[in-house]
């Protein structure tokens, strides 16, 4: 018997020499708190769609960012609700205190009136100044011409543009 007490003593002893006082600090999540999948979401205006998003998924986090992994489509409509231009990219994501989005991987802007087409691999756009940017290399390809250069900003539907450092040949009007 003294010696069942005496082994309890000693392991009692020794657990309590280990726990030499410290604590364990918890860790703080810091993952998405939600997440949806096939989603289709409008933004309207005056009761016209403005905006319409499709994804397969959407993470949002705490602060109100939100992450699409699988990529983002949007279609653009005009005031009388005629799509005019479309973009999507294989990866996204919405930054809430700038309110600034982020396309990443194969970023594709259609303008739909002008048939003209940019195409990039990383495109940022401002919802409330309706402009998109980028510092990357571009690619826009018009009816009749590619423009190659480094560096866009446009307008959200590209009816207006301006490549920073542009390359290749093309037309210019006088």
């Amino acid at each position: 018997m003294i010696r069942i007490v005496t082994l309890a003593v000693s392991g009692s002893l020794l657990l309590i020499a280990c726990n030499s006082g410290e604590t364990t600090v918890p860790v703080e999540y810091q993952g998405p708190l939600s997440e949806a999948e096939n989603v289709v979401m409008q933004y309207a205006e005056n009761d016209r769609v403005k905006v319409k998003l499709t994804t397969t998924k959407i993470l949002e986090f705490e602060n109100g960012d939100q992450e699409f992994p699988d990529g983002i489509f949007l279609e653009f409509y005009d005031e009388q609700g005629t799509k005019t231009s479309t973009l999507k990219a294989n990866d996204a994501y919405f930054f809430k205190t700038e309110n600034k989005w982020r396309g990443r991987g194969n970023v594709e802007v259609i303008n739909l009136q002008k048939q003209e087409q940019l195409n990039t691999e990383e495109l940022f756009w401002k919802p409330t100044d309706k402009k998109v940017f980028t510092d990357k290399f571009v690619t826009i390809k018009l009816q009749s011409e590619v423009i190659y250069g480094t560096g866009l900003e446009a307008k959200e539907d590209l009816s207006d543009y301006q490549i920073k450092n542009p390359e290749g040949e093309f037309v210019v009007d006088e």
